[in-house]
C-alpha cells in the first residue's frame, strides 16, 4: 500500500463508524488513522482510509460542527477507485450491503468495473482504469 498520492476526497457521513466499516470490508480500504471526541467516540472528527492500490479517502461525522466540512450534506458524492479485482469487489460490496447502480461491465475504453452506492448514498465507481 502506497499513500503517495496528492489528491484526497472527502466525504461526511451520519454514521461516520459504520462508513469505515462498511468501507473497510466492500472495497479493502485499510484504516489509518480515526480520531473522534473524548466525550462522544460516535463523533469521528477525521478518519484517514488507504487504498489496497494508493491513496485514500478522508471523511468525518456530519454536523460535527458549524464548519464548511461539518455541515456538508451526506450521500452527494461519487469516488472513482482504481483497483486490479472488479470481480472480487464487486462480490465483496454487495454481501456488505452495497445497493448496485451498475454491476460488472467491460468498458469499450478498456476498463472493467462497477459502480454501487454506500449505505449512505454515495456512488462509488471501482475499475481498472488508470487514468489516460
Amino acid at each position: 500500500m502506497s499513500n503517495d498520492t496528492m489528491i484526497w476526497p472527502c466525504l461526511s457521513y451520519r454514521d461516520a463508524r459504520g462508513a469505515i466499516a462498511f468501507l473497510t470490508n466492500a472495497f479493502n480500504f485499510k484504516e489509518a488513522a480515526v480520531y473522534a471526541r473524548e466525550d462522544d467516540p460516535s463523533i469521528v472528527e477525521h478518519a484517514e482510509l488507504l487504498g489496497p492500490l494508493g491513496g485514500g479517502v478522508m471523511l468525518g461525522t456530519h454536523g460535527k460542527d458549524p464548519g464548511p466540512f461539518g455541515t456538508r450534506q451526506t450521500g452527494n458524492d461519487a469516488v472513482y477507485v482504481v483497483c486490479d479485482n472488479p470481480d472480487e469487489l464487486f462480490e465483496q460490496a454487495v454481501a456488505a450491503g452495497a445497493e448496485v447502480v451498475r454491476g460488472l461491465a467491460d468498458e469499450d475504453y478498456g476498463s472493467r468495473g462497477f459502480t454501487v452506492r454506500d449505505p449512505e448514498g454515495n456512488l462509488w465507481t471501482l475499475g481498472t482504469y488508470r487514468g489516460a
